[in-house]
Parts: structure tokens; sequence; C-alpha cells
């Protein structure tokens, strides 16, 4: 009977290391100063169905004659697409006039409702200084931290009303670059390290 060696990737720490369940969305989040817990009126809403975060560079290949194949530094990063989605549940004014993305509200039959229209011009104050998910790393104390800056939701809004079901607004947030220093992509990481790998 022959061994049955099973190859994985398992170790001691791995249990240590998940991201678990969907974590919170927030707005002009401030690193240095917020935290979960003093940072609850700058919370997005409930979500249902998560979100997701993309930061995909695009690359241009130089083509030299004679190469078979792409050459080792022949490639030219050209841009990055950064973009942080949630599908929020929790419906408020603010949440809406964000899937717009360039709107103005204001307070009509005396406070009654909030007026929400669209807008044909795009200002600089429309971008988000950031937008941020603070997530669990199972091992870790402190959360993982994603932000996208000068963010703009570039998709609009697309809301599915149906019985038996609640309508989710997403929101694809779009990171722009700082026209003052485009010297970086518009995000950061922020990841814990476990009190085992701290040296």
């Amino acid at each position: 009977m022959g061994v049955c060696n099973i190859v994985n990737g398992i170790t001691a720490n791995t249990a240590q290391h998940f991201l678990l369940d969907a974590g919170a969305f927030y707005k002009n989040y401030d690193f240095e100063k917020d935290t979960v817990e003093t940072a609850k009126n700058k919370l997005i809403g409930a979500t249902k169905g998560g979100g997701t975060f993309k930061a995909v560079p695009t690359f241009r290949t130089i083509e030299v004659d004679g190469a078979r194949g792409k050459v080792k530094g022949s490639e030219i990063l050209e841009d990055w697409e950064v973009e942080l989605e949630a599908n929020v549940i929790e419906v408020t004014a603010e949440n809406l006039a964000m899937s717009l993305a360039i709107s103005v509200t204001g307070n009509v039959k005396e406070g009654v409702y909030t007026k929400i229209e669209g807008r044909n011009c795009i200002k600089l104050s429309d971008y988000i200084e950031n937008i941020t998910w603070v997530g669990t790393l199972s091992g870790s104390n402190d959360p993982v931290i994603i932000q996208v800056f000068n963010a703009l939701n570039s998709k609009g809004i697309e809301l599915k009303l149906e019985d038996k079901s609640e309508g989710v607004i997403p929101l694809a947030f779009t990171g722009y670059n700082d026209g003052q220093d485009t010297s970086k992509p518009p995000f950061v990481i922020y990841f814990p390290t476990i009190p085992e790998e701290r040296a």
C-alpha cells in the first residue's frame, strides 16, 4: 500500500490569516485618529453582499525586433484602475446622493423630505477624500484597512426594486490621482501583523 501524501499550504499560522465577514465601509476615515468605535458617524451604512476592492495595473509592452516573447524590463506601467465597491442596503439621502456622484441636495416641505437632483457639471468638491473599508483579520485585534482616495462613484445608480426583497445601492467608488501628486496610485492597504510575527 502506497503512502498517501497530501500536499497543501497549511501552516501553524494559517488560521491567523483569514479575512472574516463583510467588514464596514466609511467615508473620510482618518487612519491616524479614527477607530471603529470612534468613527461610527462616518459609516456609510449596512451592506448586503459585502463589497469588492480592485487595484489593477495596466502595462504596455515595448516591442523589440527579434524578441521571441516578452522581455524582462520591457514593461511600462500606464495606469492603475482602482475601485472600492459597497453593496449598501441601508438607504439614506446621503447614500443616494453619493450614488449619483454629482448632485444637489436640499430640504423641502419644512424638512419632511430631502430633495436630490443631478447636476450637469462636476466640481472638485464632488470627489470624496477617501472611502475606507475596515475588516477583521482572524489572528489580530487590529483591523485590515483599505483606503481609496479622491473617490467618485462613477457608475451612477441602478436600484433594483422588487417584491420580497430589499433595495440595495451598489456604490462603486473609483479612486483618482491627486493632481498635486501623481507619483503614486490612489489607494493604500494597512495590513496588521499578528502578535506571533512581530519582532
